[in-house]
């Protein structure tokens, strides 16, 4: 069985989308064992470079990386899949792996280290940019409609 595990830059302040992850977390959950962890983001102050911030957030990612994890970095440059590709991708990893871990940086994204040699692959969610909360209730929506098309049920339509 796949276990999952998101990690995410900082907390969901807005409170529909707080209800909106629960609301998917819980459903998910019903699938598959699955760990939401918040990292502490990097203050960003004027004068300080992107990168350090990035870096930053970066480092407290990588201490919540199993080495065993394959790792999903979000990215608006990743990969796009359609959610039944996303299905299809699950069932093929779930015959070598057992943990997923799905990466969602803060406002300014995701270091270069992690997209580049912490992840195995980069996921786009859209070529919309979407703001790093409400890409946080779209992904786990995804993850979740994955599992049922993978069970056969009817909630994917």
């Amino acid at each position: 069985m796949l276990k999952i595990k998101i990690v995410v830059v900082d907390r969901t302040r807005a409170p529909f989308l707080s209800d909106g992850e629960a609301f998917y977390l819980k459903r998910l959950r019903r699938y598959a064992p699955t760990e939401w962890i918040e990292v502490k983001p990097a203050r960003i102050k004027k004068g300080v470079p992107k990168e350090a911030v990035l870096g930053a957030e970066g480092e407290a990612i990588k201490k919540r990386v199993h080495e065993r994890d394959y790792v999903f970095a979000l990215s608006i440059s990743g990969k796009p899949y359609t959610s039944g590709d996303l299905a299809r991708r699950f069932e093929k990893l779930s015959l070598t792996q057992d943990r997923l871990c799905f990466i969602i940086g803060g406002p300014l994204g995701l270091s270069g280290e992690i997209l580049d040699k912490t992840a195995n692959e980069t996921l786009s969610l859209s070529k919309l940019t979407l703001t790093h909360e409400m890409a946080r209730v779209i992904l786990i929506e995804q993850i979740y409609r994955a599992f049922t098309i993978l069970k056969g049920e009817k909630y994917h339509k």
